[in-house]
């Protein structure tokens, strides 16, 4: 099968197409024929991790060599990139009770990767499932990163009806699915982005949009019960002016520095911050279909390239010009 591979850390031109072996599945797996994979935060990071210092690696330092020796020091130990993808069963395990041939599946593989490829195998009972009758294979296969992050986020807060958020980061994969989910939620959403986005975040529900380029949301003459910081651009000590005294400081990505405030947030004070992991389960995905096929959450596709146009979808990904999600069509 062909498969888009990178070899050594780079730019957008390290991927390439390659033949790889095509997997069996075991007994209780599903061999899934990719029809489409995102183009997400992850995948842009992990090909390029070769070049990240310690110090711009988005996480505690002490993750930092953690994540080196898991994706590889010197090279990849993964060459196939690709978090999120849907596409069709084309064969199952023995023990597979769940699905047969010719279902529509979607699913996330997280640091495991290998979604850009025209096949690829699941266990039956992990972050699997039957595809949204709803949606296309692209605007699946760009759904369940940043939702499924969002979703496991935004349990470590008491979020209620009528507070007022802000999603600082609103464009991309998960502060895109934070609006969303704070608005089912009875939120009051303020969504910060660049200004070829506002539009874009607007149509997914937020309430205001503020074009980070003209103006400081940490300036402006209101206040927030949260603050979702999804890069970690911002900090506690600029929010706090515009958090509530009993606000909540989400970032999504953080430092040691945010760790120590969380800590001693917890101890005094009331304004709060909070770091956590995102932990998702196979029961969250079930979750997100459910929400999508009742037309809660929304899946919107920016652009489409081709398996050999992979290094194309990465530029653009970069590009700073996306306004939605970027996909990969395997077939």
């Amino acid at each position: 099968m062909k498969a888009i591979v990178y070899t050594e850390y780079g730019g957008p031109e390290a991927l390439h197409l390659a033949e790889v072996a095509t997997p069996a599945p075991q007994a209780r797996e599903l061999l899934i024929r990719v029809s489409a994979a995102s183009v997400n935060f992850g995948d842009l990071l992990a090909r390029n991790f070769g070049n990240v210092s310690a110090g711009e690696f988005n996480m505690p330092a002490p993750l930092y060599f953690l994540a080196r020796v898991a994706f590889g020091w010197s090279k990849p130990k993964q060459p196939i990139l690709g978090s999120e993808f849907a596409g069709e069963v084309a064969a199952v395990g023995s023990d597979v009770t769940r699905f047969k041939p010719g279902d529509a599946v979607f699913g996330y593989r997280g640091p495991q990767m290998g979604a850009y490829a025209e096949a690829l195998v699941m266990q039956e009972d992990g972050m699997v499932t039957h595809k949204p009758v709803n949606l296309t294979a692209a605007e699946a296969a760009v759904a369940p990163y940043g939702a499924l992050t969002a979703m496991t986020l935004l349990r470590r807060v008491n979020l209620q009806a009528g507070q007022r958020v802000l999603v600082n980061g609103a464009s991309g994969g998960i502060g895109s699915a934070a609006v969303q989910l704070a608005k089912q939620r009875g939120a009051h959403v303020t969504g910060v982005c660049g200004a070829p986005r506002l539009a874009y975040v607007q149509a997914l529900g937020a309430d205001q949009v503020i074009d980070y380029v003209r103006e400081d949301f940490t300036q402006r003459n209101e206040s927030y019960d949260l603050i979702i910081d999804v890069l970690g651009r911002s900090s506690f000590a600029r929010c706090r002016r515009v958090l509530t005294p009993d606000g909540v400081y989400l970032p999504v990505s953080f430092k040691m520095k945010a760790v120590v405030q969380m800590v001693r947030t917890k101890m005094f004070g009331r304004q709060k911050v909070i770091c956590a992991f995102s932990d998702e389960k196979p029961a969250d995905l079930e979750l997100l279909r459910a929400m999508i096929e009742s037309g809660a959450f929304q899946s919107i596709v920016d652009r489409c390239f081709a398996m050999e146009d992979a290094a194309a979808a990465h530029r653009y990904a970069e590009s700073g010009r996306k306004q939605g999600n970027i996909v990969i069509t395997m077939t």
